[in-house]
């Protein structure tokens, strides 16, 4: 099976003087979930922010597919004027949003409502709707249970590892539980 993600030889650093990562490689394939565990301020993020293109390494490559992600507060990934079916039509095609909808167990009724009439359990899922809706090869999962409570957490990780027949996924968090419950491979940085 392919890589939907290569990062081969990455060195990146705020300054070339104190490099985050130094030839670092990752490989990761559709059906594979693995997690990046690390301190606060060891460079989880800024992976991500290198994944995306967001970053420029200062050497090495990173190849990758379509690629989504969910982000640790749902309430920063909204705009707090638009309701949150303009903000997911507006980046994800509706096709299958019935289908999606009933995965993980959000009414559509919340669709017409503004981020901050939602709970954080609410948002999430709303939040992993629209990166399900961007059809992904490969989904960025940066803390997205941290700010759920215990029960929400285990749904919300539940309903991401079905999903896994048709993506792959990286997960960046400081709860190594989490990640070796949930992860193929825990990588720590």
């Amino acid at each position: 099976m392919q890589d939907t993600l290569t990062i081969e030889n990455l060195s990146f650093g705020y300054s070339k003087e104190k490099l985050l990562f130094k030839n670092f490689s990752l490989r990761l394939k559709k059906g594979e979930l693995k997690a990046i565990v690390g301190e606060s301020g060891a460079g989880k993020s800024t992976l991500f922010e290198v994944i995306l293109g967001n970053l420029k390494p200062f050497g090495g490559t990173v190849k990758r597919g379509a690629v989504s992600q969910i982000f640790q507060d749902p309430y920063s990934s909204f705009h707090p004027s638009y309701t949150l079916l303009n903000q997911i039509s507006d980046v994800a095609s509706l096709d299958r949003l019935d289908e999606h909808l009933k995965e993980i167990h959000l009414e559509k009724e919340l669709l017409y409502k503004l981020p901050h009439e939602l709970s954080g359990g609410q948002l999430q899922r709303a939040s992993i709707l629209r990166a399900m809706l961007m059809d992904p090869e490969i989904l960025l999962l940066d803390e997205p249970t941290s700010a759920l409570d215990n029960v929400i957490q285990l749904e919300v990780m539940q309903m991401l590892i079905k999903k896994l027949d048709s993506m792959a996924m990286l997960l960046i968090t400081h709860d190594m539980e989490l990640a070796s419950w949930c992860a193929d491979e825990v990588i720590t940085i």
